[in-house]
């Protein structure tokens, strides 16, 4: 029973809950960018669709890490994190982005291969990565310092 406490306070009260939701958010961005990439070089559909799946899940991997982030900065900081305006601005720009280009994918699945919108496309996704990854190192700098 002592085990089951220890744990319980842990996971809820000592560890914060936003550092592991945010590492699904960084993988999927990635992944998604490396999965339409590699369509585009091999002109291959399955590739081009785990990118999309791929996209989907970190638009709602970002929902949870916000979440758990905002919940972090109430708890564990007392409404006082450094560059939590930042942050927050960033949190929600990849939000947004990941679940337009979703959206975007769903609605018109042929939406790489058009050459009016590959390039917005790959840039949308490549974006979506560098703030996912931006985030991520921000947040190492409020745990770990600089």
């Amino acid at each position: 029973m002592e085990f089951i406490n220890q744990l319980t306070t842990a996971v809820l009260e000592t560890h914060p809950w936003h550092v592991p939701t945010t590492h699904f958010p960084i993988a999927l961005t990635g992944v998604a960018l490396l999965f339409l990439l590699l369509a585009l070089w091999r002109r291959h559909q399955t590739l081009e669709r785990a990118a999309f799946y791929n996209m989907g899940l970190a638009a709602a991997s970002t929902l949870l890490a916000g979440i758990t982030g905002f919940r972090d900065h109430l708890v564990r900081f007392e409404g006082d994190t450094p560059y939590a305006s930042a942050k927050i601005f960033m949190a929600l720009t990849l939000l947004l982005l990941a679940t337009a280009l979703t959206v975007a994918r769903w609605r018109s699945p042929e939406l790489l291969w058009k050459p009016a919108t590959m390039l917005l496309t790959v840039l949308g996704f490549a974006a979506c990565f560098a703030l996912a990854s931006t985030l991520g190192f921000l947040g190492g700098i409020i745990l770990y310092g600089f």
